[in-house]
């Protein structure tokens, strides 16, 4: 064999470790962002598993806390109704007062209980969205991992 043959052959195997390395390199760099994914995906997944475990618990503290508010602003309404029959009895004026301030405090319970139900609706539907984007992501890294080029025999120069 002549020498530039020996140097082309050379230049060749050096150019396939050269890519083999740089694409063992790119494979740990990828391998390390799909661990961290999955990883990631996995968390996600039981926060939104516990999130959606809280939304009967929510519902009914809320519908608890209405059904309060409610007969609390409808024990109000009799109180008033006392007093405007007498609105000298101080006896009526203390339980129209006490009342009002019951009605209150139950129908800001209710406005706390209600908050809470919808922040943890907009917690899961936001959740959802950042699992499907981290899902994507995985599928994109999982589906381009290079396989690495194998020589054949063929395709080194005589």
């Amino acid at each position: 064999m002549n020498r530039e043959k020996i140097l082309q052959k050379l230049f060749f195997i050096g150019s396939i470790f050269s890519a083999l390395s740089s694409s063992a390199q790119n494979n740990d760099q990828n391998e390390k962002q799909i661990v961290k994914l999955q990883a990631k995906v996995i968390e996600d997944s039981a926060k939104l598993v516990k999130f959606n475990s809280l939304v009967p618990d929510y519902e009914k503290q809320k519908k608890e806390t209405a059904d309060q508010a409610q007969q609390s602003a409808d024990d109000n309404k009799k109180a008033a109704e006392r007093l405007s029959n007498d609105p000298q009895d101080s006896k009526l004026a203390r339980k129209a007062d006490n009342s009002a301030g019951d009605a209150r405090s139950d129908a800001k319970k209710a406005r706390v209980a209600a908050d809470k139900l919808d922040d943890l609706n907009q917690d899961i539907k936001n959740l959802t969205k950042q699992l499907e984007k981290e899902r994507d992501k995985l599928d994109k890294y999982l589906h381009a991992i290079p396989v690495p080029a194998v020589a054949q025999k063929d395709s080194i120069p005589n």
